[in-house]
């Protein structure tokens, strides 16, 4: 794993991370400044996929406790608000609170069957070479 790819990951973890709420926000301005898109404060369910199987990746490849840290607090957050304990699946769009948004959505047509899936087939191999 290169060290560009722990300082992109660190820079948007660190950057994109709601401290208030927990999750990653949707969109957030490099600068700063105000974001122009209206569901900047979104939490979506795909960058969550995504920062699972890197935080995973960066912690098998570098043994760093700290991306295993981060894959835990988001797998964790995940678990907690984009997970349905009633119906399964996952919500595909909260509000920044983390409530679901209204009428919940756990599919459209964005959120396929593609990024939930990969991601437990990855995080799964992943997890089955780490604890061999």
């Amino acid at each position: 794993m290169s060290k560009k790819a722990e300082w992109i990951f660190n820079h948007a973890f660190d950057a994109g991370w709601d401290k208030e709420y927990g999750g990653l926000l949707y969109f957030i301005d490099a600068l700063g400044l105000p974001p122009e898109s209206y569901e900047h404060d979104m939490k979506l369910w795909w960058p969550h996929n995504e920062i699972l199987i890197s935080s995973l990746m960066l912690y098998r490849d570098t043994g760093k406790e700290e991306y295993l840290d981060k894959f835990y607090m988001t797998f964790d957050y995940c678990m907690k608000v984009f997970y349905d304990k009633e119906f399964g699946e996952w919500y595909g769009y909260l509000r920044r609170d983390g409530k679901p948004t209204m009428p919940p959505c756990k599919g459209s047509t964005f959120k396929g069957p593609f990024h939930l899936p990969r991601m437990l087939v990855m995080v799964d191999k992943m997890i089955d070479e780490l604890t061999k």
